[in-house]
């Protein structure tokens, strides 16, 4: 009987003790998700900066209408690099 009481206060205490690494460990899979949503949309957005101005040198966009697309996707761009600097850096790996 004392076995079994030692063993149902180890397993409260574990759980107890564990509860912070558990949330933890929830909230950076989280924020590695938002972080990859991130990323993908920014390389996306230079991706469509890259056709647009290909869109110009190939005569297809002339340079008042790739101007203000330009100008357009590349204040999308910057949110997305502001968005993904407000992210925490803990835990995460830097690439180049």
């Amino acid at each position: 009987m004392d076995f079994l009481v030692i063993l149902v206060v180890l397993a409260l205490v574990v759980l107890f003790v564990s509860a912070p690494l558990r949330k933890r460990s929830s909230d950076e899979v989280t924020e590695s998700a938002e972080r990859a949503e991130l990323e993908a949309a920014r390389e996306a957005k230079y991706r469509e900066i890259r056709d647009a101005e290909l869109d110009y040198r190939t005569g297809k966009l002339s340079e008042a209408d790739w101007r203000g697309l330009d100008r357009g996707l590349r204040a999308e761009a910057v949110e997305i690099l502001r968005r993904l600097d407000e992210l925490p850096t803990s835990g995460v790996d830097e690439r180049s």
